[in-house]
């Protein structure tokens, strides 16, 4: 089933000063869907991940040429309001990240800074983010406690909320369990699978099995292009391009 497209990437290239990092990127990305995005090392994964929410823009020397657009608008455009695009589209990064906050702090930080005061509405965003995020009942009784003082696992969990407590749309999680045990790494696949009834969510991993059991969509990358972007099923069952099958079975990468 095709659901409404989300970002509908057209022409895009990228450039860090002469680097082309980003060659003709062409591709619509559905709503309520997990997309994984796969490839080795250094093909431009992780800096198209960053186009998606303008994070590219705190680099000097870049520049962005072709189109994105976000439900129908270019994010590109002149005066596109970058803050909100961020509040729309949350980043996950690949090493947890809290503030070194309460577990309330860090969750209530962003609709504070969007004028949020009332501490009631703030205790409901609070308790429903960490619901969102799966972690609600590990740290309900514990929310003054520092977010830094938790599990590897717990503080993913707790940036993941952070991000959707900004009532955000999308989420892009760039390796989020890279750096997570095997349980933990559980618990994010599982959380990723239920976040998609509610968000759209973009996810590059290194991990090809991980791409398998959480997306529905994956891009394969390599050197700055994608190769091929489809069902993921088809792509590790019936792959197109000869490039993809050689990655996907192994034979670089």
């Amino acid at each position: 089933m095709t659901n409404p497209i989300k970002f509908d990437i057209k022409d895009l290239d990228f450039y860090y000063g002469d680097f082309h990092a980003l060659k003709n990127i062409n591709m619509a990305i559905e709503s309520n869907k997990v997309t994984a995005f796969i490839g080795p090392s250094g093909c431009g994964k992780s800096t198209f991940l960053k186009t998606l929410n303008r994070m590219q823009d705190l680099v000097p020397g870049t520049r962005v040429d072709g189109l994105i657009r976000l439900d129908g608008e270019d994010i590109y455009q002149k005066n596109y309001n970058v803050n909100l695009l961020r509040k729309r589209v949350g980043m996950v990064f690949q090493h947890p990240n809290p503030f070194p906050k309460t577990i309330y702090d860090n969750i209530a930080y962003g609709p504070r800074t969007h004028g949020i005061k009332d501490r009631k509405e703030l205790d409901r965003i609070v308790e429903e983010s960490l619901k969102g995020a799966a972690v609600w009942e590990e740290v309900k009784d514990k929310l003054d406690r520092k977010a830094t003082d938790l599990s590897g696992g717990q503080q993913q969990r707790i940036c993941i909320a952070r991000a959707i407590a900004n009532d955000s749309d999308v989420l892009l999680m760039d390796e989020p369990t890279s750096a997570l045990d095997p349980i933990s790494t559980n618990k994010i696949e599982e959380l990723v699978h239920d976040l998609k009834n509610k968000y759209t969510v973009i996810i590059v991993t290194h991990n090809m099995q991980q791409a398998g059991r959480i997306s529905d969509k994956t891009a394969f990358f390599l050197t700055g292009e994608v190769v091929e972007f489809d069902d993921t099923e088809k792509i590790f069952s019936n792959p197109v391009d000869q490039r993809t099958n050689d990655y996907i079975s192994g034979r670089f990468g």
